[in-house]
């Protein structure tokens, strides 16, 4: 004979606790103006904090709509409903911020950044030897 509805409801209740008590999420949220941060605390007694500038939807936000940072989803996502942006707390832990079209275009605005004091001073030697060769057929 099947279990009980109210025995199968316990268990139910009982694996979701546990699922949530696994995974870190999102307790605390604000904006630091100062250093244009967002600032997450997670349930597992961690924190991180993210550049808003990487992020989609908030890198031209002004310091009031930032502040006005929501947790949502049990703490598996931030919102700023002026915004009209989520962002969930696991893709932020992957480094995801944004859609791929977005992290690609943030990846190709970043790729022929200079990286050390080398790079700028190799690619003037280079400019007054004619630069790159021509390619040859």
């Amino acid at each position: 004979m099947a279990d009980d509805p109210s025995t199968q409801i316990t268990a139910a209740e009982l694996r979701g606790a546990e699922m949530l008590d696994a995974d870190p999420r999102a307790i605390a949220a604000c904006f630091d103006a100062a250093s244009g941060l967002i600032n997450v605390g997670l349930s597992n007694g961690c924190s991180f904090a993210f550049p808003v500038r990487l992020a989609q939807g908030l890198e031209e936000a002004s310091p009031d709509a930032l502040a006005e940072v929501e947790i949502l989803g049990q703490g598996y996502g931030l919102h700023w409903e002026k915004l009209d942006v989520d962002l969930s707390i696991p893709g932020l832990l992957a480094g995801l911020f944004g859609t791929k079209a977005f992290m690609d275009r943030q990846r190709a605005a970043r790729a022929g950044a200079s990286t050390s004091q080398a790079k700028p001073e190799a690619a003037r030697q280079n400019g007054r030897r004619g630069g790159r060769p021509s390619k040859s057929a």
